[in-house]
């Protein structure tokens, strides 16, 4: 168990541990080897795109799975090529699960799962190759979080991740709603990815790359897994696509997928 994690972090492993508990007791959502929201990531253009990316990336290069929670991703670079993959998170719950889904597949020699705060990274500078943010960063402060992801990113190397956006009123509603019914903390609910953000960003990655997702298509996320609701998720997604060409919409995605790269070492080089 780590030790000297303050109370916001504290409230966050606690949810998400239980959250592991009742996804291993999830029969459904183990046999869709989906992420604790029950459906599986890549039935989504933006993770579609967002692995595409991965792909190109990630043949013989060193991978950090940036809190990689019950390890729905960390195989997904190995099948792709990737030399080694490590996967961390607070969440020792969740740790579990990630450990005996890479026993099941015989990857233990490839990948590796460690409890570490996403904050205060236990690795030397110019460490990783690629590291991929699955979702991670709303439970995160990115005032800490940032700077050290630059740090242990090679001069050469990719952050690349997908994460919800925080513009739309209607799903900010609905996170308000998941934050007093207890299926988000209220710290995440609060810290989802904006505009600012991003531009924070540039403070430690000199290119920044972001691609939009899910204006109207987040509609169908509720019916997934019901028929004819693939059917459902492309027509609105084939949607997103023609309105997502106005700038002015783009802020008000449900997810964005993005890669910093050329790190900063420092915030004023």
């Amino acid at each position: 168990m780590l030790l000297n994690v303050d109370q916001r972090k504290k409230t966050e492993i606690e949810y998400y541990d239980k959250r592991a508990k009742d996804w291993k007791g999830d029969l459904t959502a183990k046999k869709k080897q989906g992420d604790f929201e029950g459906f599986s990531p890549i039935d989504l253009s933006s993770y579609q795109f967002c692995y595409e990316l991965l792909k190109k990336n990630c043949k013989g290069k060193k991978v950090l799975d940036y809190g990689c929670g019950n390890g729905v991703h960390s195989v997904v670079p190995i099948i792709w090529g990737a030399e080694k993959v490590i996967g961390i998170d607070l969440s020792e719950a969740s740790l579990r699960i990630a450990r005996e889904k890479i026993q099941k597949e015989g990857l233990g020699d490839k990948v590796e799962f460690m409890a570490m705060d996403c904050e205060k990274l236990a690795f030397p500078d110019n460490s990783f190759d690629i590291i991929f943010d699955g979702g991670t960063f709303s439970s995160l402060d990115l005032n800490l979080a940032l700077p050290e992801l630059a740090r242990v990113l090679k001069p050469d190397g990719l952050l690349l991740g997908i994460e919800t956006f925080g513009h739309n009123p209607i799903t900010n509603l609905k996170r308000k709603i998941n934050k007093i019914s207890g299926k988000r903390t209220g710290w995440a609910a609060e810290h989802i990815l904006r505009m600012e953000n991003l531009k924070k960003a540039k403070d430690y990655f000199n290119n920044i790359e972001v691609y939009y997702f899910h204006l109207i298509s987040w509609l169908a996320f509720p019916f997934l897994g019901l028929p004819g609701s693939k059917i459902l998720l492309k027509t609105l997604e084939g949607l997103d696509r023609f309105f997502l060409t106005i700038p002015f919409l783009r802020k008000y995605s449900f997810k964005v997928v993005f890669v910093f790269s050329w790190p900063r070492k420092y915030k004023n080089v």
